[in-house]
């Protein structure tokens, strides 16, 4: 039986290279065998704001209405809106989810962040006990395909927009990991606008390539949930900093204990 794939898709335009990039997508993984569906963000008009319109139905404090609080509740006693019920629905059931979308601010487009916000609802997406390793979604892959404005040269550790792995530990261990997802290796198209039209070909057939052993790929790396002590305040235990006191480098992007960041730790799988 096919794998369920959910691709999540912000680009106003069908004429976009975010467009050729959700399409090929969809091609080569249903020739693949698997089962595909497309959240087109901005055709759905998906509401981007989380607000108490999210829940149905009598909100518990209406005073100091509190999102997360309310929205759990809601989700537990299924009063939450229909359209964040139906991507919970396509969250459920996928294998693996594509988030596809041009890079706005560093960022995902703000459309995108409101799926995030509203669909990745707290006890159905995360708990206080359920989160990185042994978060809700661990069984589950996930991956960001997106589209820069700035060639790759200006987002290196000397680029004037920075480390690309520094920009993405917010996305990708913030939301993705958060939730336990097993979070795959980007598939960054590096200044598709600026390039000759047979460049972007070729960097459509590598994507396409990609996607042929995709689900079969090695996770990036992300430091376990029981790397931490819960009794000093989620600190790192103290063998795993004995472990790496002559690493060369730090355990991830975030817990990189003052030392050189490990090269491409968002970026590639096995570093």
């Amino acid at each position: 039986m096919g794998k369920n794939v959910l691709i999540v898709y912000a680009h106003q335009s069908a004429g976009s290279f975010n467009a050729a990039a959700k399409d090929a997508s969809v091609e080569q993984l249903t020739a693949e065998g698997c089962n595909v569906v497309v959240s087109d963000l901005y055709a759905m008009k998906f509401k981007a704001a989380a607000t108490e319109e999210d829940v149905t139905g009598e909100v518990k404090d209406s005073k100091h209405f509190k999102y997360g609080e309310e929205t759990m509740v809601a989700w537990k006693e299924s009063r939450l809106s229909a359209d964040i019920v139906e991507e919970h629905k396509k969250v459920t059931e996928a294998d693996l989810i594509i988030f596809q979308f041009p890079m706005y601010w560093f960022s995902v487009p703000a459309i995108m962040k409101g799926w995030i916000d509203r669909v990745l609802t707290q006890g159905f997406a995360f708990t206080s006990e359920k989160r990185y390793s042994q978060g809700l979604f661990k069984e589950k892959r996930a991956m960001l395909s997106f589209t820069t404005g700035s060639n790759e040269a200006m987002f290196s550790s000397n680029g004037i927009n920075g480390d690309m792995n520094v920009t993405l530990w917010p996305l990708q261990n913030g939301i993705l990991y958060y939730c336990g997802f097993q979070v795959l290796a980007p598939q960054i198209f590096w200044a598709p606008p600026h390039i000759p039209s047979d460049a972007r070909d070729t960097m459509l057939e590598g994507w396409r390539k990609r996607l042929q052993g995709l689900l079969s790929e090695t996770p990036l790396t992300f430091a376990p949930a029981d790397s931490f002590d819960i009794g000093s305040g989620f600190q790192l235990k103290k063998e795993v900093k004995e472990q790496q006191a002559k690493a060369p480098f730090g355990l991830t992007v975030g817990h990189h204990m003052g030392k050189p960041l490990p090269p491409n730790n968002q970026i590639k799988a096995g570093v």
